[in-house]
């Protein structure tokens, strides 16, 4: 069985088969799969579906592009819905500085605040970082440190596309690797990272719809092309794709606090 960290099971990509989508994990062996927020519609968008099937949880946060125009108001109704029962972490939170630099100190401010949310609320962080590493790693560490608990902060960063160097630095911070369909693709060297990090700290996740993994590359994603992404990443570890995939799924488990018998799909 397999979960799926990271999937945006209520984006319009879906709209005209989502019940077939879900299907198609159920038959791929996904047990359950966490839905990461964009900005708070998402949310609520999210826990409707968590409310009509089962198997799925939500995020709670707003995504770093999003907080060019978000509000403190925005956070206080995150931090709410943080208190629903099928909230399961705080994310999509982190850092993007790809599309747009204009709003940096903006991105960090509500980076910093989700930071203490996670940790006054008792759920792992999720975190998005593109092009950004430095400063989300210098940012969660110099924060965790506030806390009067530091190891009580953990997550996931999500879509690790780093060095093996980067990666030590994200687990010693108390972290797991979200790892997804760029770890099978062709020009990355993402494999030859996590060759050498420890398995115990990594979980799989599509990022669906987007970031399909080999072969599907250039596809709508879906959370059943999560068996990709493992069974390639059983190959790296060189190890059975069952034994890789029990020990990510109880990873997965641990990390959100998901009930192995309420999971299922």
């Amino acid at each position: 069985m397999l979960i799926d960290t990271h999937a945006h099971l209520y984006l319009d990509a879906f709209d005209d088969d989502r019940e077939d989508v879900i299907d198609r994990a159920r038959e791929a062996g996904v047990e359950a799969i966490v839905l990461p927020a964009i900005d708070v519609p998402s949310i609520h968008a999210a826990l409707d579906l968590c409310a009509r099937f089962d198997g799925l949880y939500a995020m709670a946060a707003l995504h770093p592009s999003a907080t060019k125009e978000a509000t403190e108001k925005e956070l206080y109704e995150v931090a709410d819905l943080c208190e629903e029962e099928a909230v399961v972490a705080v994310g999509e939170s982190g850092l993007d500085y790809y599309w747009d630099r204009s709003f940096d100190d903006k991105q960090q401010f509500f980076l910093r605040q989700h930071i203490h949310m996670a940790a006054e609320k008792g759920l792992p962080l999720v975190l998005h970082n593109r092009e950004a590493t430095d400063d989300l790693l210098k940012i969660v560490g110099s924060e965790r440190e506030k806390l009067d608990d530091p190891e009580s902060l953990t997550g996931i960063f999500h879509c690790f596309v780093g060095t093996k160097e980067e990666g030590e630095s994200i687990v010693e911070l108390g972290f797991l690797l979200g790892l997804g369909g760029i770890l099978t693709f062709k020009n990355s060297t993402v494999d030859e990272a996590v060759r050498e990090l420890p398995l115990q700290k990594m979980v799989v996740e599509t990022d669906a719809p987007y970031l399909a993994p080999e072969p599907r590359r250039g596809k709508r994603n879906e959370p059943a092309f999560v068996r990709h992404v493992a069974e390639y990443l059983a190959d790296v570890k060189e190890m059975p794709f069952e034994d890789l995939a029990e020990r990510t799924t109880q990873t997965a488990r641990q990390i959100f606090g998901i009930d192995i018998k309420a999971s299922t799909l």
